[in-house]
């Protein structure tokens, strides 16, 4: 069986989507909160399609506001895209049926992209009810409704129902009964479309994940024998903005943990290398917002605010800062000025510039593959298929210790390589063993 969900969104473009909201909330809050709830929704669809007795499940984003490519870049790659029609609301959810029907569907729902109370055991008691009945309804407490299926297709249900009035759902209701159909009703849920509607929101346990306020960074910073530099980088970072810091330690054999420790960071033992040890970070970690920053690198200053202004704007995917060293020189400023191209007009940094998304996109990703090295390179690679990755002005400053350790030329050489065979399809574990061979370390 071919089961297909429909959910219905705008791209989140202040002054143009929740606009009854803006009187209360200003329109970038609107924005925000519209924003939220639609990849809330979009969450809890995806977990019903894991599970096993739902993986036929086709989930469709009906969009309107900006691209494919932008709602991709925001949603994801591993769901269908329906531009919206024009007309009105009904004229809209007539054409997303029409095209799921035609595409081979046999039951589809459309659900709200507004809808906090949405559960998993909502959409699994509309997926079943539509086994033993003709049409499902959710009913909103404005009136309207924020669930309809069916198993065939019934323009009906679509023509003169009074959209935007407080009569949406019982003029539905009767329909389906004129047309002789079984209804099953779920459910009355609230919908947040006005002002009044907040205070329901603002009580809620989960309100953090709908108005943002100011959501929390978090920076995991995978550590191996970092005792002479983790000291410093922790006590920068904790002086430039307030953010949980994880220490994802794969066995440091010196002091490392405890410095960390002592600085107040949250400390971890993860083996498996760096990949498993960011992986491992950032699942416990409480902020929306993620940065993975290597040990001897030091993040702009204000950079819990640079990152989350970047983030702001949904096309953009992932971004990371702009790469300095310490070192001094002009070949180390040429090396900067490359690694600045290749990052900014090329969407490819590297770890050690600071790599910065949000939570929810690294877990729709599949986070860090579990390589032995370019971990970060391949990651990114990934993200760059999504959408859009951003380079920014403020810059980085990266301990400069191993162009030093190596020399500049074979260190540069060094890198190129392994660039070189990363597109070549070297295996990974080919490319370790010469990384290592060359006098470089990774962590384990």
């Amino acid at each position: 069986m071919s089961r297909t969900i429909l959910i219905f969104t705008r791209f989140p473009v202040p002054g143009q989507v929740k606009t009854r909201l803006i009187p209360a909330l200003g329109s970038i809050e609107a924005a925000r909160v519209h924003r939220r709830m639609t990849e809330y929704a979009l969450k809890t669809v995806r977990s019903i399609r894991r599970k096993s007795e739902y993986n036929d499940i086709e989930i469709a984003v009906c969009y309107a506001g900006a691209r494919r490519r932008d709602f991709r870049a925001w949603l994801g790659r591993d769901i269908q895209y329906i531009r919206q029609s024009a007309g009105d609301i009904g004229s809209r959810m007539l054409r997303g049926f029409q095209s799921a029907f035609r595409r081979g569907a046999q039951h589809v729902l459309t659900v709200g992209s507004d809808i906090p109370d949405l559960s998993p055991e909502i959409l699994e008691k509309a997926l079943i009810g539509l086994q033993n009945h003709d049409a499902v309804l959710g009913p909103a407490t404005d009136g309207g409704y924020y669930l309809i299926g069916m198993k065939y297709h019934h323009p009906e249900l679509f023509g003169n129902m009074g959209w935007g009035s407080g009569c949406v759902c019982d003029r539905t209701r009767a329909a389906v009964r004129n047309l002789g159909l079984t209804l099953l009703e779920l459910p009355v849920l609230l919908d947040i479309d006005r002002p009044e509607d907040l205070a329901s929101l603002r009580n809620d346990t989960r309100s953090n994940a709908f108005l943002e306020g100011n959501p929390e960074v978090s920076v995991i910073i995978p550590t191996y024998n970092e005792e002479a530099v983790i000291g410093r980088t922790l006590e920068y970072l904790s002086r430039q903005a307030a953010a949980e810091i994880i220490v994802a330690d794969g066995g440091s054999g010196d002091a490392t943990r405890d410095i960390a420790a002592k600085a107040g960071a949250v400390v971890m033992m993860v083996k498996g290398g760096r990949a498993m040890q960011q992986n491992e970070g950032a699942l416990h970690a409480q902020g929306r917002l993620l940065l993975f920053l290597h040990a001897d690198t030091l993040a702009p200053e204000g950079y819990a605010d640079i990152i989350r202004d970047a983030l702001d704007d949904a096309r953009t995917v992932a971004g990371s800062f702009q790469f300095r060293t310490d070192g001094s020189g002009l070949s180390m400023r040429l090396i900067e000025s490359m690694a600045n191209i290749r990052s900014s007009i090329f969407q490819y940094p590297y770890g050690d510039q600071g790599l910065f998304m949000e939570k929810r996109v690294f877990v729709e990703e599949g986070g860090f593959s579990p390589l032995p090295i370019m971990e970060d390179f391949e990651l990114v690679g990934r993200l760059r298929r999504r959408g859009r990755i951003v380079t920014l002005h403020k810059p980085v400053l990266t301990s400069a210790r191993r162009w030093k350790s190596l020399g500049i030329v074979r260190t540069t050489l060094i890198n190129q390589i392994m660039i070189a065979g990363f597109f070549l399809g070297v295996p990974f574990p080919k490319l370790e063993r010469f990384y290592r061979n060359t006098g470089n370390r990774t962590n384990n």
